[in-house]
C-alpha cells in the first residue's frame, strides 16, 4: 500500500499533515494539486490537504480530509 497527500504551496493544514507524519515516520508521496490538477481531479478532492491510502494497484482505500489526527491514526493502522 501506498500514502499520498494532496496539498497545495502555503497551505497550513497541509503542513501540519506532513509534520504529523513525519513525527510518525510514516513515508508518503506528496502531490501538488496545483502543478498536476488531474491527481485532484482523479480523486475527486475539493479541498486540500487530502491524505489518501491506495492499494497496490493504486485504487482508493481510505482516505482522511484536512488536519485530523484521529483520522489519520485510523488510516495508518491500515497502512501497517
Amino acid at each position: 500500500m501506498k500514502l499520498i497527500k494532496l496539498e497545495q504551496p502555503n497551505c497550513n493544514p497541509c503542513k501540519m499533515v506532513s509534520n504529523y507524519l513525519e513525527q510518525v515516520n510514516i513515508q508518503f508521496e506528496t502531490v501538488d494539486v496545483t502543478q498536476k490538477p488531474e491527481v485532484a481531479a482523479r480523486f475527486g478532492v475539493m479541498g486540500v490537504p487530502v491524505t489518501i491510502l491506495l492499494s497496490d494497484q493504486g485504487e482508493e482505500v481510505n482516505r482522511s480530509v484536512g488536519f485530523k489526527p484521529n483520522e489519520l491514526d485510523e488510516l495508518l493502522k491500515e497502512l501497517r
